[in-house]
Order: structure tokens, then C-alpha cells, then sequence
């Protein structure tokens, strides 16, 4: 497929203009027309570009890309250098930050509750643009219990705030730098929140408002949104289609 389809069959599937977002969401960085190998990863960070540049990809689908509200507009050093990279090699750069966390079925958030075994999921739409989830487990487990859950699926052992003995079945989550809506989470009653950052603040929110709170890790709580949507698009439009996963333990 075309560069210029891509993006827009992307624009469309995500929702991008519902989003009021911190980045622009699409095409960040122009390379060829043509796309026949997508490689997808949550940060554009330098190593991703080094890896995609070895695996001959016409283009890079990221989460975390460049360009970001607030941030020094000069090219110069580390953002020259991966500019550089991608400019050198005709690789296109794709980033969608806050409509990958939202889509109902290939987001972030949706991705994660399937993960975790979590049923009955659904956006709370009326909260942050529809990005805090919440849903429930089968059956009531101890917050040790989850966080061996969370362990599991995520391949780190999470920061519990709360009673290890204590039973948890209903739960809210919002992936990566949440850990604001923990106040928005404990209104509507649920057991848990879990997100990926966590804040010193976030202790006594969820102390005394006795909620158990989860620090699961931003990139590893984001990870499998940004996979979905590339299998989806491999699966679409018969491109080749490759995953790194640049570890990050934040």
C-alpha cells in the first residue's frame, strides 16, 4: 500500500480528529511511497530506528513519536540524529498516541483487559476522552493473587499499593502516565486501579481512599496495542510486518 493510504485508512480506524491529543497523530516524518514492511514499537526512540533500518522497513508505527507539545522546536542532537536516520534511509514515521489507547478493540486499554482476563470491558466515554476503562474479573482474587496476573502478562512484577490479603474483582485501568485518574477511578467503586506510572502523590490517593492501586509500567502496559495494529495491517493489506520491543523497564 501507498504511504499516503496508510495514513489515511489510519486517520479513519482511530478516530484521529475526536482527539484532542499532545503530539500529531499521523504521518510525522515522510519516507517512500510505497510500504511493504511495517515495523511497530511503543517509543521512536533510537535503537527502534537502528532495528527497522536492519530490517529494510518502509516504515516505522509507533505510539510515542516525535514532536511533542512543549517540546524545544530546534533539530538538534538527540532528535537530529533519529530524524537523520529515518530521512537517510526514506523510512516514514507513523505515531498515534491517544486514539491508539482508545480504540474499542486493538487500543491500548483494550488490549491490556484482555490480557488480564478482565470481562464485561467498556470506556467510560464521559472521563478523559473515553480512555479509562473498567471491567471485572471471573472471580475475586487477592491483590497478591493479581499481581501475579499482572506479572504474568507483563513480565514485571508491578508496585501493589493496598492489602495483599485483601479481595479484588472489579477494577478500572488506564494504561501508561495515568496515574491522575485514580480520584476519577475510586468514584465509581471499583476495587483497583492499575496504570503505568505511578506518582508519589498516588500513595495517599489511593491510601485514603482506600482503593488498591497497581504501577504495572508505562511501556510494558503499552505494549500490546501497538502489536494489534500491526498484525491487523499485515493481516489487511499483505505487508510484512515486524514487532521490537525496545525493553524499557519504566
Amino acid at each position: 500500500m501507498t504511504r499516503t493510504e496508510l495514513s489515511q485508512y489510519l486517520a479513519d480506524f482511530l478516530h484521529v480528529s475526536a482527539f484532542k491529543d499532545y503530539a500529531p497523530n499521523g504521518l510525522q516524518v515522510e519516507g517512500k511511497d510505497e510500504i511493504r514492511t511495517l515495523v511497530t514499537g511503543v517509543t521512536a526512540c533510537q535503537a527502534l530506528i537502528d532495528e527497522a533500518i536492519r530490517l529494510n522497513a518502509d516504515a516505522i508505527l509507533v505510539h510515542h513519536g516525535f514532536f511533542w507539545k512543549n517540546e524545544p522546536e530546534v533539530i538538534t542532537g538527540m532528535k537530529q540524529r533519529r530524524i537523520k536516520a529515518l530521512l537517510k534511509h526514506d523510512i516514514s514515521l507513523f505515531g498515534y498516541h491517544l486514539p491508539l489507547d482508545a480504540h474499542p478493540m486493538l487500543g491500548n486499554n483494550a488490549t491490556l483487559g484482555r490480557q488480564l482476563g478482565i470481562i464485561d470491558a467498556e470506556a467510560i466515554e464521559e472521563v478523559a476522552q473515553g480512555l479509562l476503562w473498567r471491567g471485572k474479573l471471573d472471580l475475586a482474587v487477592s491483590a497478591s493473587e493479581f499481581s501475579h496476573t499482572l506479572e504474568n502478562a507483563l513480565g514485571r512484577a508491578p508496585l501493589h499499593i493496598g492489602d495483599s490479603d485483601a479481595k479484588i474483582q472489579h477494577v478500572a485501568w488506564c494504561t501508561g502516565g495515568a496515574q491522575d485518574y485514580i480520584d476519577v477511578a475510586a468514584s465509581l467503586g471499583v476495587d483497583a486501579f492499575i496504570s503505568g506510572e505511578v506518582s508519589e502523590r498516588t500513595f495517599h490517593s489511593a491510601v485514603e481512599q482506600g482503593i488498591h492501586y497497581f504501577a504495572a509500567g508505562h511501556h510494558a502496559t503499552e505494549r500490546f496495542g501497538i502489536q494489534a495494529l500491526g498484525r491487523y495491517l499485515a493481516r489487511e493489506f499483505d505487508l510484512v510486518h515486524h514487532f521490537v520491543d525496545i525493553i524499557n523497564p519504566v
